[in-house]
């Protein structure tokens, strides 16, 4: 009949439509598939590794056990696009735990460092507070103190029960040749209170080494001694740059501008070489004591507060070292592709 003919035309047709909507859906499928295997190997194809995010009064870093290869397993143009707080992790640098030896006998491991610059430092005061609590976390250790070299020598992080970790950051070095910057000698064969022109403005520094390159200054000339500099009214931004690659210092240098508050209690914000601005600098709290005690502003106890929080600090008469107090928190762990 008409009505059977009509009914079996429209089956045919149902039959041919599903059969191109089931070769599309398989077509699709494979396609997908073969994304999926692409993107797998093109993972595979890329070493991965696994760290852990610290920070350290908000300056903070990307850790990586890097114990078992006697090289950094990142490149400084690796580490300088992990920095990158836009189109990578985020941090203000990179810290590989390595094997012990860099310095000498008797160390328990060793630390490298990338600034987010890519740039190498010697070492880095917060960083290895949060190295210390990295490899303790690692190791699962009790509260202890390790013996880490570093490009500045020696240093002895204690990890204590309440996380904090207290630093003995070695002796200060004042030789302007060995800090190293070009400033004259002005007090016992240290340039404290030099000046030097920034930006068409006589400034009062004083320079400091704790392994690596500190400019500390209170203030313009004529305005250091009646009042100072206020910290939180301070364009960094606009005068840090010029300080980190002054002349007067040939490897550049982390500048500390710091506001006298008391005798035991300083206000410091620091233009970080490599990193710019930074919420805290270990180094840079100890060589703002340092040259707070040289300069007759401070006593040689003292708090130094950064923009992310207080350190304490001690620059020891008896034994001419300084102990360095902060806490180092860990953030997250991950694994990362490069």
């Amino acid at each position: 009949s008409a009505s059977a003919s009509a009914s079996a035309a429209t089956q045919r047709l149902c039959g041919k439509a599903n059969g191109r909507k089931s070769t599309t859906t398989a077509i699709r499928s494979r396609a997908s598939a073969a994304r999926v295997t692409a993107a797998s190997s093109a993972s595979s194809a890329s070493p991965s590794y696994a760290f852990a995010k610290y920070q350290g009064l908000g300056n903070d870093f990307i850790l990586i056990d890097n114990r078992d290869a006697p090289t950094p397993v990142l490149s400084s143009a690796q580490s300088k696009q992990l920095c990158d707080r836009n189109f990578g992790i985020g941090a203000d640098g990179v810290i590989f735990a390595m094997p012990p030896g860099l310095v000498g006998d008797g160390e328990d491991y060793s630390m490298r460092m990338y600034n987010s610059d890519g740039t190498e430092p010697e070492m880095c005061g917060n960083g290895i507070r949060c190295l210390a609590n990295f490899v303790s976390d690692v190791d699962n250790a009790a509260p202890r103190k390790y013996k880490v070299g570093t490009l500045a020598g020696l240093i002895q992080p204690e990890v204590r029960a309440d996380r904090q970790v207290a630093v003995d950051m070695g002796e200060p070095v004042l030789t302007p040749s060995k800090v190293p910057c070009n400033l004259p000698v002005t007090q016992d064969g240290a340039a404290v209170r030099a000046k030097m022109e920034v930006k068409g403005e006589t400034w009062l520094v004083t320079a400091v080494s704790m392994g690596n390159p500190h400019c500390v200054t209170f203030g313009r000339e004529g305005e250091c001694d009646s009042g100072g500099i206020k910290v939180a009214e301070l364009n960094l931004a606009a005068i840090g740059p010029s300080f980190e690659a002054h002349p007067m210092f040939p490897a550049k240098t982390n500048t500390e501008f710091t506001e006298v508050v008391s005798r035991s209690y300083l206000k410091m914000h620091v233009w970080e070489r490599g990193a710019g601005a930074t919420l805290a600098c270990g180094t840079g709290a100890c060589a703002t004591v340092v040259a707070a005690v040289l300069e007759g502003r401070a006593d040689r106890k003292c708090t130094v507060e950064l923009p992310g929080g207080p350190l304490e600090i001690e620059w020891r008469e008896a034994d001419n070292r300084i102990i360095m107090t902060g806490p180092a928190e860990k953030v997250f762990n991950g694994v990362v592709s490069v």
